[in-house]
Parts: C-alpha cells; structure tokens; sequence
C-alpha cells in the first residue's frame, strides 16, 4: 500500500501577536480575568451613571440606570437576533452590576480616587475596553451567523449595525433618552470606535483579506481590542486636537 504522504506543516508567520501573555489577557482566555475586567466594566459604568444622576436620586434610579448602561446593547442584539440577553444567560454579569454599584453607592471615594489617579484610571479603562471589544466582537460574529447573505456572499450592514449597538448600546436606553446622546456633539466615541471597529472585523473575517491568516478571528480581536484601548485612553484622558476658533 502507498505511504501516506506527510500533511504539510503550516507556518504562521504572525503567531507572536496571539503567543503572549499581553495576548492571552486581552484576549480574555482566562475566566479569572474575564471576571477582573467585567468588574472594571461596570465599575466604569457606574462612574458614567452616578455622575449623571441627580443627587436626590432614589435608590432604584440609579440601579436601573446602571444595568441599562452596563448591558443595553447585550439587551437590544439579543432581540435583534432573537435569542436571549446578555444580563438573563450570563450570572456574572449582574454579579459585576451589583458589585460595581455598591462600591459607587457605599464607598463613593473610590471613584474619585480614580478620577484623581492617572494609573487607576488607565487601567480601568483598559479593563473596559477590553470587555467592549469582546461583546462587540460576539455581537457581529452571532449576526454574520444569524443573518442569511442577500445581496452579496454574506449579509454586510446587519451584523456591523449590531456590532454597532452591542458597542454603544446602553447610552440610548431607557428608550426615552431618543436622540438626546447624539444630538448635541454627534457620535460619541464610543460610539464611532463601535461602528468602525465592527465594520473592520467583518470585512475582514468575511472577505479575501483574512484568506490564508492562521487564527484570523483571535488576531482581530486583537487588535480591536488594542484600537478600542487606545481609543478609551484619549477619549479619557482628553488626547485631543484643540478646535480652531473661527475669527
């Protein structure tokens, strides 16, 4: 009988980018870091809602709110694609909700120790945006699956649109807010690195660019995770060009 021939070895060039401990954090590999930075998530969050919360606020106010601004685009896909949100199939989330809303409503220095600390608060936005870019990375990948193809080879706007809201969801909800998030200063960046960072994802994974690339789905979770960082970083800590006055 003739021998089997070998099965060729393939060689990823790029395999550093996945093969490290930098990688394998943001990545979310592990559930104990995945725990550490849904944690840094809504600790965020929370920042975001108290800040905006008037001082009078109930109690319940201020936890509603909170869930709504930590899960609302793990609300609004699911039913999109009708399947079931993010706060009902995963426990850990409202344990992180819980969490994070004790620590803002019973040690309220905390948050101003971030606010105060450069270091404190790098790293919380790095465990933000880190958790951002895994939900909308899940987000487009479950509506690329859910979405039957139309007009081209794979269905185009719908999975970006969902990785979109799974992105920026939460800042429109409760449903009564409307417009009112964008119709003073536009897109937030949340927002914008939403859209563009699911739309870059989606071309690539369903288009010639990811043809021969080892691991194609782990590298751009990658790297948008790392352009979500950088984005959350300016945005935090105001990176920005100053606007030009007009005379």
């Amino acid at each position: 009988m003739p021998k089997k021939q070998p099965e060729p070895v393939v060689v990823d060039p790029t395999a550093w980018m996945i093969d490290n401990d930098v990688a394998n954090f943001l990545l979310l590999h592990q559930k104990e870091v995945l725990y550490m930075c849904m944690l840094g998530y809504t600790f965020l969050h929370g920042s975001k809602v108290f800040k905006a919360a008037p001082k009078s606020a109930p109690f319940s106010y201020k936890l509603i709110s909170m869930i709504l601004a930590c899960t609302g685009g793990g609300i609004l896909v699911p039913i999109f694609l009708n399947t079931v949100p993010v706060p009902l199939a995963n426990d850990a989330y409202p344990i992180a909700i819980l969490t994070s809303f004790a620590i803002h409503y019973y040690f309220p220095i905390v948050a101003e120790v971030m606010n105060l600390s450069p270091v404190v608060k790098s790293l919380i936005v790095v465990l933000y945006e880190t958790v951002r870019a895994k939900v909308v990375l899940t987000f487009t990948l479950a509506a690329s699956a859910a979405i039957a193809p139309t007009t081209f080879s794979f269905p185009l706007f719908g999975p970006i649109m969902c990785g979109t809201v799974a992105g920026c969801g939460g800042a429109f909800l409760p449903m009564n807010k409307g417009l009112d998030p964008i119709a003073k200063d536009g897109l937030q960046p949340p927002m914008s690195s939403a859209f563009v960072g699911s739309a870059l994802v989606h071309l690539f994974l369903n288009t010639s660019l990811s043809d021969g690339v080892v691991n194609a789905k782990e590298k751009a979770h990658l790297h948008l995770a790392l352009f979500f960082i950088a984005v959350g970083l300016v945005n935090a800590f105001n990176f920005k060009a100053a606007k030009i006055k007009k005379e």
